[in-house]
């Protein structure tokens, strides 16, 4: 079984994150699909509470004595207004 590791940061939601949400959760009550510019902005998959999705610029290098997969995030590469970064390992 193989392993996928990423990094992702999170902005707090701003006014069109909010109002995308919104007619997100109105098409889901509704039982229809939402537009293609919905789904488009929140990239083919359910909104995310946490916000607006960025992408968080690592480096990623291998510890082969350990076997560890290892993550370095510059901080001074982060932008300023992302509150929440997110180390996803998906098996």
């Amino acid at each position: 079984m193989g392993m996928s590791s990423h990094v992702t940061g999170f902005k707090l939601p701003d006014e069109k994150w909010k109002k995308m949400k919104a007619i997100y959760d109105a098409c889901k009550v509704a039982n229809i699909s939402p537009p293609q510019e919905v789904n488009e902005f929140f990239d083919y998959s359910p909104p995310d509470d946490a916000g607006v999705q960025v992408g968080i610029p690592c480096t990623k290098s291998s510890d082969s004595d350990s076997c560890s997969d290892i993550f370095e995030v510059n901080l001074k590469d982060v932008p300023k207004d992302v509150t929440l970064i997110r180390f996803v390992n998906s098996y």
